[in-house]
């Protein structure tokens, strides 16, 4: 362990996103060349920082940059590899899918060439404030950080300016701002309290924060937790606070979806466990009603999704149901049950952006997007559907892909703390996933052949299209068959996390594993 280190590499990560949209903004109308060729370079760029962090973090270091003000420990360095990484394959992504979407209209959603600037410029300042959010150090910086993510993934969510683009776009920023209001407020709760027990400015600093989290008066930490679940609750999609999320998914351009699903919500939850286990040691009630939470969340998601024959619904309200397995391991409380909940939150990024993707790919070919409008697409979209396929098992907890892994260590870790009802009802939610999953995935790629796929114009999507699904597909079966390869990421950003467990809870973690296929 190295400590605090200065370090240029914080700004960098956010240098690079930013500067690139202002460069897209300032330069894609001169050329339509500009604009993709920055944005590949700035996400690929910040990609490399984020790797060279994570590198830096499995050794011990934490990197800060203005007076601390920016920290990039081991769980900020998961988070900001995980944001980079999907970021950059959905800009590979985005190149031959919104060039198709330039006057195509196929789902009554046109746009223009011109306007693909505008979608470039939002997306990287979109993942830069993402990554921002992931390595603030400040309290208030960060729900400032988190509430311009939604500003950049609002305008993205109405980006085909029709009418369902806009109410969706309206909901989501009308919900958003006043959901995640309530997490400035509970911020503020914490900084004033913090302020008095610590030197001026360093009741800002959540690495200082958490060093008196323990003197807060209990008034404090149950009002406090309460605004901070709400508010970043809301941004994660949280049941019951959820609403806005299956109009912002459904409506959205596919990579924009794809961004939403797979890391957004992810950095809400990243802010929520900042923030709401600061009070973890000594308030273990905050843990519980977070276990309940989750519980109650992958409950709701998964009848809501049962009920969808829009695929893009579906797979949104799918996501509701993953953010609770997610919130129920930080739920649990101990060093085991946050390792899995991470494991989950990691899982559950690379498998939603896979569906999505592939989602996107089968609207793309065939201009079609209800279940019911779908039928024996694998046999002209084989890679596709394989991608699909792998998504949905691995979202199922099937092995051998990778949620099989997180789920297996969650399911584990409940039982070690004996929370029975919250295991049973997670292998029930999970059973109903695949039922989900899998009916969608016969009727779609193995049903009979519909109107929209029996065109001879339907064919496997653009290669660049289809790699960004093979690695995320790769990936997923390559963590599920081998997961000690993000064992090391995945412990050091557990023991991060406060929490009431300790730390020779980690052995179950290793014998879990050595047990796995």
């Amino acid at each position: 362990m190295h400590g605090e280190i200065p370090s240029i590499l914080p700004i960098l990560l956010l240098a690079f996103p930013l500067a690139a949209g202002v460069l897209i903004f300032a330069l894609g109308r001169l050329a339509t060349a500009f604009r993709e060729a920055i944005a590949i370079l700035g996400s690929a760029a910040s990609l490399v920082v984020a790797v060279m962090i994570g590198s830096r973090a499995l050794h011990g270091d934490v990197l800060t940059a203005f007076n601390s003000q920016l920290y990039a420990d081991s769980l900020s360095a998961l988070l900001i590899v995980l944001i980079s990484g999907i970021g950059f394959l959905a800009i590979v992504y985005s190149f031959k899918y919104m060039r198709h979407e330039v006057g195509v209209g196929g789902l009554s959603h046109t746009t223009t060439a011109g306007r693909l600037t505008a979608f470039y410029t939002w997306m990287m300042l979109f993942i830069g404030t993402m990554l921002w959010a992931c390595i603030s150090n400040n309290i208030i910086m960060l729900y400032v950080a988190v509430e311009a993510s939604t500003i950049a993934s609002g305008l993205l969510v109405a980006f085909y300016w029709d009418r369902r683009a806009l109410e969706a776009g309206y909901k989501y920023l009308m919900l958003l701002t006043v959901g995640i209001t309530f997490s400035l407020f509970g911020c503020v709760l914490v900084y004033a309290t913090g302020a008095g027990l610590l030197d001026g400015h360093r009741g800002m600093l959540l690495s200082q924060l958490k060093l008196v989290a323990g003197q807060f008066p209990p008034t404090t930490v149950i009002l406090a937790s309460a605004f901070l679940i709400v508010g970043f609750g809301t941004k994660a999609g949280v049941a019951p606070f959820h609403p806005w999320l299956p109009d912002a998914h459904a409506e959205a351009p596919t990579p924009v979806s794809a961004l939403l699903s797979g890391v957004m919500l992810k950095v809400a939850i990243y802010a929520l466990v900042r923030t709401v286990t600061l009070f973890y040691p000594g308030f273990p009630p905050v843990a519980s009603f977070l276990l309940a939470l989750g519980v109650f969340t992958l409950v709701i998601g998964d009848l809501m999704a049962l009920a969808q024959d829009d695929l893009k619904r579906m797979l949104a309200y799918s996501s509701v149901s993953q953010i609770g397995y997610v919130l129920m391991g930080f739920g649990i409380g101990t060093y085991f049950g946050i390792y899995a909940g991470l494991f989950h939150l990691l899982n559950h990024a690379l498998a939603k952006a896979l569906l999505f993707l592939a989602a996107g790919s089968v609207i793309y070919a065939t201009g079609a997007r209800r279940v019911s409008d779908l039928g024996g697409v694998a046999k002209k979209m084989p890679v596709t559907s394989f991608c699909f396929f792998c998504g949905a098992l691995a979202v199922s907890g099937i092995p051998p892909f990778n949620g099989f892994q997180s789920k297996l260590a969650l399911l584990v870790a409940g039982a070690e703390i004996h929370a029975w009802w919250a295991v049973i009802i997670g292998i029930a939610a999970s059973l109903l996933t695949l039922l989900v999953l899998g009916k969608a995935a016969k009727s779609i790629f193995w049903g009979a052949e519909s109107e929209a796929v029996s065109r001879p114009a339907v064919k496997e999507a653009p290669l660049s299209v289809t790699v960004a699904m093979v690695v995320l597909a790769a990936l997923a079966l390559l963590i599920g068959i081998y997961p000690r390869a993000v064992y090391e990421p995945l412990k050091a950003a557990a023991s991060v996390v406060q929490s009431v467990g300790h730390t020779e809870q980690a052995t179950p973690a290793v014998a879990l594993h050595n047990r796995q296929p």
